[in-house]
């Protein structure tokens, strides 16, 4: 039996690159740094802070969420399979990278609340304004 699951919780370091394959399926990439805070031993040793840059990568439904809400500084929840490949550069050197294809996000950073204004409110709820205003004529009101 093996396992290959990855946790993260980071911050974005780059609006998602988003692209869509011939057959309109989307890709979404970006880089997320998780950071273990300094500390000091307890003999006083000093040891400083340390980030990681991990490389996301988001598939069809996930990929679309990311290119509509992710955006560089956001905190996000990552899980999924850590993957690595390698090409040759433009130089035919052999690189190697590891990336990490999500299968679940959650995002951790607040969204600041939208004004209420009539254009936005859904549907039912105008429809439930346009009828008390109906019902109601200066004529029934009791003072």
């Amino acid at each position: 039996m093996s396992l290959n699951k990855v946790q993260l919780i980071g911050n974005v370091g780059k609006d998602p690159d988003v692209r869509y394959l011939d057959n309109g399926v989307a890709v979404a990439a970006f880089p997320l740094a998780t950071t273990d805070r300094a500390y000091t031993l307890a003999n006083g040793t000093q040891v400083p802070e340390r980030t990681e840059w991990h490389n996301i990568v988001l598939w069809r439904g996930l990929a679309e969420t990311a290119e509509k809400y992710v955006h560089k500084g956001d905190k996000l929840y990552i899980e999924g399979k850590i993957r690595s490949r390698s090409y040759d550069d433009q130089n035919g050197i052999k690189r190697y990278v590891v990336e990490i294809f999500a299968d679940n996000m959650e995002m951790l950073t607040p969204r600041s609340p939208q004004p209420a204004t009539a254009p936005s409110q859904p549907a039912a709820a105008q429809q439930a304004n346009v009828s008390a205003q109906q019902a109601g004529t200066s004529d029934d009101l009791p003072f």
